[in-house]
């Protein structure tokens, strides 16, 4: 059997690198805009914005392809929320981790804005009138910069290690490495570590966390397939975990296998590099936006699903008081220990471990008078939507990462007898595409 790098005679043309002047039209999920060929064909073009008359060159697509995908190389005709991009990292070609460095804070957050309305519309055939939502996306507190200015927010920062040991981030849709010596959007915490002035030969990739509220630092290392794990000496004191080549779990090193989060009024341990909102200030707004849509009383039951080390389970726990009660269910098996360890001071508190869609019908629990979602990108689905509707609570809170996601859940619910009553969105990635929406679900009042 002998094999061949000629492409088959029936493969279509690439496209790549192709070059058409367009007028660039609409926003779309995902960080770019959609433009047009002259000959029709749609492109999805980054590095641009809406309005703008550019010179788009294909990245991605032959003549086959549905669509294809773009980089803005030329700007013909600038929207007035251009700026030049803060960092000198950003661009074609370049880091893939952000998206709307070339554009004006407030213009992110229109940006976003209009990718949600357009996802509820489409998706759920919602205005946002009937959202509950007044088209705002939130920032953060503190994170208001005048243009040219970026926040620094990212508190875990996945950074990948070229051939030569250099630091560097991810090309976009690429395993390709753009080497950097600063990321602008790194929280001060990840920042002052010193990773991205050192070589780290034999490593793949080194994840570096900064906790909020505790001086807990650590790292996370991935060698290369029998790669050797170097000795980390780094600017700061630090904890250093290391993934394993064969079972890829996250195992100690040196130091606590966990970092202390602090929010909502509590220490919180996430260990083994498990899941914790990125932006420092994001904990206490969502609890807070969560904990203000869901209004717990004293008394009631609640469920906390994919709850994660228990964050939102703790703030509903210390409301309904000691004759309440809240079980939470969380897949992750490190992060259920963590749930447990942090709210063992609550004897109201249960936490189940296990994939959702598996666990809440072996409860036996048939109603329920709160409940909070906060599922993975891809959303929670059409037969866990319809087992969470059937359980009746008054009050439904869906914390989500992904606008589209939120959007085909809601479709769900609807048909499952709620509505929407409330959404709030937030800027919690500036620079990024990505957004955070709460929104507030109540059953659909019955005619008498």
């Amino acid at each position: 059997m002998t094999t061949s790098a000629t492409p088959s005679p029936s493969a279509a043309p690439s496209l790549v690198g192709e070059e058409y002047e367009v007028e660039v039209g609409p926003v779309a999920h995902g960080g770019h805009c959609i433009a047009r060929t002259p000959g029709g064909r749609v492109l999805f073009v980054r590095h641009t914005l809406p309005g703008e008359r550019i010179v788009a060159r294909v990245t991605d697509g032959d003549e086959n392809s549905r669509f294809l995908r773009a980089d803005a190389v030329e700007v013909l005709q600038a929207s007035p929320d251009r700026i030049p991009a803060p960092c000198p990292f950003s661009g074609p070609g370049k880091c893939g981790g952000c998206d709307w460095q070339h554009a004006a804070p407030g213009a992110q957050r229109r940006l976003k804005g209009s990718v949600i309305a357009e996802q509820l519309e489409r998706l759920a055939g919602l205005t946002p009138e009937e959202a509950g939502w007044d088209g705002t996306v939130e920032p953060a507190p503190g994170d208001k910069v005048p243009k040219g200015e970026v926040p620094a927010w990212r508190t875990r920062v996945q950074y990948a290690i070229d051939d030569e040991g250099r630091v560097g981030l991810r090309k976009h849709r690429s395993h390709e490495v753009q080497p950097i010596d600063h990321c602008l959007i790194a929280a001060p915490g990840v920042d002052e570590l010193g990773v991205e002035q050192r070589e780290w030969p034999q490593i793949a990739g080194v994840e570096a966390i900064a906790a909020t509220g505790s001086n807990d630092r650590q790292v996370i290392l991935t060698p290369k397939p029998g790669g050797r794990l170097p000795i980390v000496e780094l600017d700061k004191p630090v904890s250093v975990m290391r993934v394993g080549e064969r079972d890829k779990g996250v195992h100690r090193v040196h130091g606590r296998p966990f970092v202390r989060e602090r929010a909502a009024g509590r220490t919180w341990r996430v260990g083994s590099g498990g899941f914790w909102q990125v932006h420092p200030k994001a904990a206490d707004l969502l609890v807070e936006a969560v904990m203000q849509g869901l209004m717990p009383r004293k008394g009631e039951m609640a469920l906390d699903l994919y709850c994660g080390v228990g964050l939102f389970a703790g703030a509903i726990a210390e409301r309904v008081g000691e004759k309440g009660a809240v079980l939470g269910i969380e897949s992750g098996r490190r992060a259920a220990e963590d749930a447990r360890h942090n709210l063992e001071d609550l004897d109201r508190v249960r936490i189940e471990h296990g994939k959702v869609e598996q666990i809440l019908p072996r409860t036996g629990i048939t109603e329920a008078d709160l409940v909070v979602l906060d599922p993975p990108r891809a959303g929670a689905g059409k037969q866990t939507v319809e087992r969470i509707a059937a359980l009746g609570a008054r009050r439904i809170a869906y914390v989500a990462c992904d606008p589209a996601a939120l959007s085909r859940d809601l479709a769900y619910f609807r048909e499952g007898g709620y509505r929407l009553r409330k959404l709030r969105a937030f800027d919690l990635f500036p620079m990024t595409h990505h957004v955070e929406c709460v929104a507030i679900l109540e059953p659909v009042k019955k005619d008498a």
